[in-house]
């Protein structure tokens, strides 16, 4: 069969050269490994695959050929709009579509209105029922195991090349994507894997890996999606370890600050890490993962700045993630600490989050129980900067202050002279400062949406739970993303079927092969 797989990296079709640019050289570099492995594994199985990523390059339905007889669709629910309308043209042409993804995982109801099959848990042998067509569309799937083991660098190395290279050559931005563990062993009520077992990669795996990486191209990034990197720490880095030391590849991970404790920083920089990006979440929340125990507010800040700039004196580059509005957050005292660690640590690129309420997680059912979701919200919308539920201490308009007044502080000229002359690294203080320019833009957009709450009741209205009719506001930003694509996703079906709290076990299938035998 002919088999087309696309993974959608943006929401929108850059206008400016400075848009197309951006997505050329970083936006394309966010491409998932799932899709990936799709591809590999439909080849593997004696079939034809075009397998492309979509960052806003051209038109939508010039990437894949016009004539397909399955099309896998990967996309976040920032992007699902795109994702209906290209299946939507596709099932015209008699395709069967298949959505995964973060989208999928979340919001498979609605997006079953589009797709014949919408998967929600992956791996090979579910591809291949698929392929088999033992589903009879409209069907929500899953494989009922956890993911053990993924194609190796090897054999996804002609979509690596489609995805991170330029004309079949790296780029200096050009990213290699790596699992060494699924799952999380945190249980943040927000993570869409809070429940997840935290399953390591076979560590033989992970090593030939990095031998195939660090023979075909030693200064390739190498950036790994583990929720959480190296929980198992010594075992991982063994890996790493057995690579010489002069064909070691940079790498850069996402970690807590529980597990950057003692020598092991010492030894990821050894092996080459180069970024870290740690979860702080909430200066009043979520303390397990900052590994400061059961300190918040200021103590909290005290330790987990110490700890960072312990990271930054090793030479690491530092995202934080942080969410602003989480139910333990009231009044201004999260904004001052905040705006607090901003001046302490311009080395720290921080992240500031808005919470959205993806179903599956615990916020969701409190959200949902509670009446607190803006149900008429489409899921374009569900990142920041927009606020699709109710914050339970903060009015709308109060709450994008506070927002404002962070950004203020982050994207400040006094923190830009800061962040470019910090220690570290020429190559990231340049990334940096690309990013303080990026976030000013976003600035501009929560500035937009306060003064609309300022001026505006119905607006207001709809923000506090008042009124079930979507504002002209919103839906002339979806007309904007999808530009000449916005008939196909008319008005009147952008309103989101939200999933009901507990699922019915009916809906969702957890397939072995017994099942399908029988």
């Amino acid at each position: 069969m002919k088999i087309g797989v696309v993974d959608i990296l943006t929401d929108f079709a850059p206008t400016g050269w400075r848009e197309r640019l951006y997505g050329a050289v970083m936006r394309k570099q966010f491409m998932n490994i799932m899709p990936q492995a799709v591809a590999v594994w439909c080849r593997q199985l004696g079939h034809d695959v075009s397998y492309a990523t979509y960052y806003g390059q051209k038109g939508l339905f010039g990437l894949l050929p016009e004539e397909l007889d399955i099309l896998f669709v990967s996309t976040y629910s920032q992007a699902s709009p795109l994702a209906y309308v290209l299946s939507r043209v596709y099932r015209k042409r008699g395709t069967m579509t298949v959505i995964g993804g973060s989208h999928a995982r979340t919001a498979p109801t609605d997006s079953l209105n589009y797709f014949d099959i919408v998967v929600r848990d992956c791996d090979k042998t579910l591809v291949a029922d698929i392929l088999a067509g033992h589903f009879d569309p409209p069907a929500v799937v899953s494989s009922g195991r956890p993911l053990m083991e993924l194609p190796s660098i090897e054999e996804r190395w002609p979509e690596i090349k489609v995805a991170s290279f330029f004309n079949g050559r790296p780029m200096p931005t050009s990213v290699v994507p790596l699992v060494s563990s699924t799952g999380c062993p945190y249980t943040c009520n927000f993570c869409v894997d809070w429940n997840s077992d935290y399953i390591s990669q076979p560590k033989e795996r992970l090593w030939t890996d990095l031998d195939y990486l660090s023979r075909r191209q030693p200064r390739l990034i190498a950036g790994f999606h583990d929720p959480n990197f190296a929980v198992r720490f010594d075992e991982t880095l063994d890996a790493f370890e057995r690579i010489p030391e002069n064909r070691r590849n940079p790498y850069i991970i996402e970690s807590s600050l529980s597990v950057l404790r003692g020598t092991r920083p010492s030894r990821l920089k050894s092996t080459n890490c180069i970024y870290i990006a740690p979860g702080i979440e909430s200066w009043l929340d979520y303390s397990n993962k900052a590994g400061v125990a059961s300190q918040h507010g200021w103590n909290k800040l005290d330790r987990v700045v110490e700890h960072l700039r312990e990271l930054v004196g090793q030479g690491f580059g530092l995202q934080t993630n942080f969410v602003f509005g989480v139910d333990s957050d009231a009044g201004p005292e999260p904004v001052e600490i905040t705006r607090e660690f901003i001046r302490r640590m311009p080395e720290a690129w921080l992240v500031v989050n808005i919470p959205c309420a993806y179903s599956g997680t615990p916020l969701y059912d409190q959200l949902y129980k509670d009446d607190r979701i803006l149900r008429c919200m489409p899921y374009a919308f569900y990142y920041t900067p927009y606020l699709t539920m109710i914050p339970r201490n903060y009015d709308p308009l109060e709450y994008y202050d506070h927002l404002l007044n962070i950004y203020d502080s982050l994207t400040s000229s006094k923190m830009l002279r800061r962040r470019i002359s910090a220690r570290g690294k020429a190559g990231i203080r340049f990334i940096h400062g690309l990013r303080h320019v990026g976030t000013r833009k976003k600035m501009a957009q929560f500035r937009e949406i306060r003064d609309m709450l300022a001026s505006d009741a119905q607006f207001r209205e709809f923000h506090l739970g008042m009124s079930p009719t979507l504002p002209e506001f919103y839906q002339h930003k979806i007309d904007r993303m999808l530009g000449r694509y916005a008939e196909l996703f008319p008005r009147n079906e952008r309103h989101p079927i939200l999933e009901e709290p507990n699922p019915s076990p009916t809906l969702i299938h957890d397939l072995t092969r017994r099942e399908i035998a029988s």
